[in-house]
């Protein structure tokens, strides 16, 4: 026989030997005759070898086994965790367990984020361009220059003619007084009555330089803009104090929007803004933030920010929507992407990878929300390498809190020797309602979890569990925690529905 013939005789009586001893060690660690782990450590480790701890189902992390064998939650065989890999923080996954949770890692790192923000507003008057022209005598409407609402006007155009009847007395006694000769005294007291009358001054001096009284008087713009209010026809009687134009000045305007109340918040007084035109995005405006009405929407939960918009052209009108592009300051934030925070309802978790190619979940404090990142504010540092995709952040709440327990590294010295069930709770109580993942119950209080009379569903372990259950049934069920939520382990009916 050939020396090479001999070397695969050996290596096949090892293999042999070394199955045998492998079989036979997973026979003996079925029974309860088989060392324990802590013999099994020490053998290894006067061996040579690594030292093991205790077994687990990398699923169900929280559980612990002294001996090897098949997973009673999984079709897997359990894990060993050994003692350098325990010392270490974390949980070390491998490469291929990697691979098939598509695991993608990201670099939490610090960037410039302006708190600009784009908002729609609408484009209305400036009410404190608004300009009012009333009448301060009785009197007739003879002429109306301006016939209809919203026409545009210039300053100093003519309105209107007003005929005043009540002028004449006082105007013609002036002209009586010159002609008499009458001292300085009685015309100068005559005057202050037509002013007290508010009598025009053109109207005054027409009278004392012509002698033939005059008690039409005309209207004529104060200011340009627009006819925003119309209050009077044609031929129709005045009083005093009547308001027959309302004149709204197209110098600047408004643009009110709705803001959020997050963004309201981040708003100041004077702030810079661009305003472009929604119908054509080439002309643009500049304006500024004026001031927050101190009113909050029922229905959308924003605030109306009011923005002064310079339209020295005329070219906005009541009614236009504007792109208003709000310009906040800059600065330096730590940031994250928003797919790499589990937000589990009470807190925000960041799967962080070690430099050791551990995995170690850490709870975060987020800031504002810029999108596709997040700010971070605590529990992350600059540099850190965090799991932002895998097959967990595409799961359901259920698959993912397991994805998060694996993660999740449990204290060597907390955790009990072997597989501990969970404490479960029992409580008599009446259905109201059946899905397919759930089961709603209205129960009496639980003295264990200091709970008070309350209705909230439980989860059902598979769809087809308690089939049997109705509606209206009077039951007695038990439950347990699992995760964040209960899970029903039994349900029997007291009665039939009512």
């Amino acid at each position: 026989m050939s020396r090479v013939q001999l070397s695969v005789i050996a290596v096949a009586a090892a293999l042999l030997v070394g199955g045998g001893a492998f079989y036979l060690g997973r026979a003996t660690s079925g029974s309860h005759d088989g060392p324990p782990a802590t013999a099994l450590g020490s053998a290894a480790s006067a061996a040579g070898e690594r030292k093991v701890l205790y077994w687990h189902d990398p699923m169900v992390p929280g559980q612990r086994f002294d001996k090897p064998g098949k997973s009673p939650f999984m079709d897997m065989q359990l894990q060993p965790v050994y003692a350098d890999e325990a010392s270490e923080s974390g949980v070390k996954v491998s490469a291929q367990v990697q691979q098939n949770l598509g695991i993608r890692t990201a670099v939490v790192k610090k960037t410039e984020v302006s708190s600009s923000f784009d908002a729609v507003g609408a484009v209305q008057f400036d009410e404190r361009l608004s300009v009012a022209v009333q009448t301060r005598t009785a009197g007739y409407l003879e002429r109306l220059a301006v016939r209809a609402p919203m026409e545009r006007v210039a300053k100093g155009q003519v309105l209107g003619t007003v005929f005043a009847p009540e002028w004449l007395g006082p105007l013609n006694e002036i002209v009586a007084l010159q002609r008499a000769g009458a001292s300085p005294e009685l015309i100068a007291a005559a005057r202050e009555r037509t002013r007290a009358m508010s009598i025009p001054a053109d109207l005054l001096r027409q009278a004392e330089e012509g002698g033939a009284p005059q008690a039409r008087y005309t209207l004529t713009a104060p200011v340009g803009g627009v006819i925003a209010e119309l209050g009077v026809r044609e031929g129709v009687a005045v009083s005093p104090g009547t308001t027959l134009f309302r004149i709204a000045g197209l110098e600047r305007v408004w643009a009110v929007a709705e803001v959020p109340e997050a963004q309201a918040v981040r708003l100041i007084r004077g702030q810079r803004v661009t305003a472009v035109l929604q119908a054509d995005p080439s002309q643009t405006f500049i304006g500024k933030m004026q001031e927050i009405l101190p009113q909050v929407s029922a229905t959308t939960r924003t605030l109306q920010a009011r923005f002064e918009v310079d339209n020295k052209a005329g070219r906005l009108v009541p009614g236009m929507l504007l792109r208003l592009q709000i310009a906040g300051p800059v600065a330096s934030r730590l940031v994250v992407p928003a797919e790499a925070v589990i937000r589990t309802g009470t807190r925000a978790v960041a799967i962080v990878r070690q430099s050791n190619g551990a995995f170690e979940p850490r709870e975060v404090k987020l800031g504002v929300d810029l999108g596709d990142q997040l700010e971070v504010l605590e529990g992350l540092r600059e540099g850190d390498q965090v799991v932002a995709s895998g097959q967990f952040l595409v799961d359901s709440e259920s698959r993912l809190r397991s994805v998060l327990g694996s993660l999740a590294v449990a204290s060597p010295a907390s955790a009990p020797a072997s597989a501990a069930a969970p404490t479960s709770y029992s409580t008599q109580g009446k259905v109201d309602g059946i899905d397919a993942d759930s089961i709603t119950i209205t129960h009496g209080a639980i003295a264990e979890l200091k709970w008070p009379p309350m209705t909230m569903p439980f989860n059902k372990p598979s769809p087809t569990a308690f089939a049997d259950v109705k509606i209206g049934d009077t039951v007695h069920f038990e439950f347990r925690k699992k995760g964040d939520e209960y899970e029903l382990v039994s349900v029997h009916r007291m009665g039939g529905t009512k």
